[in-house]
Formats: C-alpha cells, sequence, structure tokens
C-alpha cells in the first residue's frame, strides 16, 4: 500500500490512464447528461477503478466524484477524495489529447494532495500541502508577470463581455483548452500568466488544480476574491481566479461583483 495519500494519488491516476486510454483508442460508448455535457463509458469505467482502490487504501475517507451519485455522508468525514475520473470529456470522445484525470485529497475543506495527470501527453502534475508542485517530479513555478495588460490568459471568449467588467475588458492574450483541472496546472508551470472562469465551478475540476497553482506560488481564489474551500454542501464555487499574485489582484479589482 503506498505511504502517503500523493503516492496512492500518482499510482492510481497512472492506471486510470491506462484504463482510459483504451478506451479513447477504441469503442466508447457516449451518452448526453444534458445541456451538452457528455459522459461516455471510459468516464463510468475510470470512476469505478477510482472507487475501489482510492477507498480501498482509505476506507474512512469520503468520496466526491462527478460521475458517482452524491450523498451526504461525506460531510462527516475529515478527508475526502474529491474526483474527476476525465476532466475535459468533450475533447475525449472528440479524439484530442487535452483531457486529465484530477485527483486530489480535502482535510477540512483544504486540500492537502493532488494530482492531475494527462496520459497521452505524459504530464503528471502533483503537490502537497506546503511540499511544492511538481511537473514529472521536476519542480515548477508559476510566471512572474506582474501586469494584466499583454498578459497570457486561459480564458473563455464569453467571459471577456465587458458586462463583467469595471470599464472595458482587459487587453490580454487569450487562450483556452478544454480541461479546467489542465487550464489551473498549465498557470503552476509558468506556461500562463493566469486563468480564470466565471461560472460557478465543480469542485472535483478545480481540487487538484487548485493545490498544485498554489504550490508553485500563484494565487487562487473565487471570481470574488474569497479563498477556495473544499466538500461543501454544494460541491460548487463562484468560480476561478488563478493568475501571479499582481496579476490576480489586478483581476479581482476589475471585476465586476
Amino acid at each position: 500500500m503506498p505511504e502517503s495519500d500523493l503516492d496512492l494519488l500518482i499510482a492510481a491516476a497512472r492506471e486510470a490512464g491506462q484504463i482510459a486510454t483504451r478506451y479513447w483508442e477504441g469503442d466508447n460508448t457516449v451518452w448526453d447528461k444534458g445541456r451538452d455535457d457528455p459522459v461516455s463509458q471510459a468516464d463510468y469505467a475510470v470512476d469505478a477503478y477510482l472507487h475501489e482502490a482510492l477507498l480501498g487504501a482509505r476506507p474512512g475517507y469520503g468520496w466526491l466524484s462527478e460521475e458517482t451519485e452524491d450523498t451526504p455522508e461525506r460531510a462527516s468525514r475529515d478527508r475526502v477524495f474529491v474526483v474527476d475520473p476525465i476532466d475535459g470529456t468533450r475533447a475525449f470522445v472528440a479524439g484530442r489529447e487535452t483531457w486529465a484525470h484530477s485527483l486530489a485529497v480535502s482535510e477540512n475543506g483544504r486540500v492537502t494532495a493532488a494530482v492531475v495527470y494527462l496520459p497521452l501527453k505524459d504530464k503528471l502534475y502533483a503537490a502537497t500541502l506546503g511540499g511544492g508542485a511538481y511537473l514529472n517530479a521536476a519542480a515548477i513555478h508559476a510566471a512572474r508577470a506582474d501586469t494584466l495588460s499583454g498578459a497570457s490568459v486561459l480564458i473563455a471568449k464569453p467571459a471577456l463581455d465587458p458586462k463583467y467588467w469595471d470599464g472595458n475588458a482587459p487587453q490580454i492574450a487569450r487562450h483556452f483548452r478544454p480541461s479546467l483541472a489542465y487550464r489551473l496546472a498549465l498557470v503552476a508551470e509558468g506556461r500562463f500568466d493566469a486563468m480564470l472562469t466565471l461560472r460557478d465551478s465543480w469542485e472535483w475540476d478545480i481540487a487538484a488544480g487548485a493545490l498544485i497553482a498554489t504550490e508553485a506560488g500563484a494565487t487562487v481564489s473565487d471570481r470574488t476574491g474569497a479563498d477556495l474551500r473544499f466538500n461543501s454542501k454544494s460541491a460548487k464555487t463562484a468560480g476561478v481566479v488563478e493568475a501571479t499574485p499582481a496579476i490576480h489582484r489586478e483581476l479581482i479589482a476589475r471585476l465586476r461583483p
């Protein structure tokens, strides 16, 4: 049995990658959960494996996953697995490579161990609380950009509508990736200066990436600037804003309440 929660998450993520890749390369039935929200055989197969592997190793932990029916029982547990079996399912079923497994452990609302793994890109991001952030075992650090103007930002085009901003929308270099967990990790890696989504966000999409980002030196909050907490009753946060510290302050100041 892996000695630490991080070792457990890493081992589980790598096995999940093998399971998911077999579906990605072969047959994979897809259903629509509604409002253009697909789910596939691969999502359910990975979820079933992770549920068995993670809770088998840590039976006292709670469970929160996109593909498992939620129950009030997790609220009674100090430690909870927060899991998205495949983050970026649209990309997965479209045959693209930018999907990820997002695995985290939350303890009393704070993430303490996290993994974001992209099997087809051979990128495994990992972090522990207070232990730094890593990509394939090499330390990573957020960028040092200190001004929003001209910054490289991962953001969906609708979020740049002027109605969301005091004054005009910021002048940035806009980019996008389908996996929210991957977007968080890319800023942690220093590839981009900021990432934000203004829509309410599911905890399983962001728990792992949020710890990786903060351990890499980025600042992460909801869209109001409040700290993120996990294992909430709704399992949602009020959006996500991640950036270098200076750019984060500027983003929060410019976003309309």
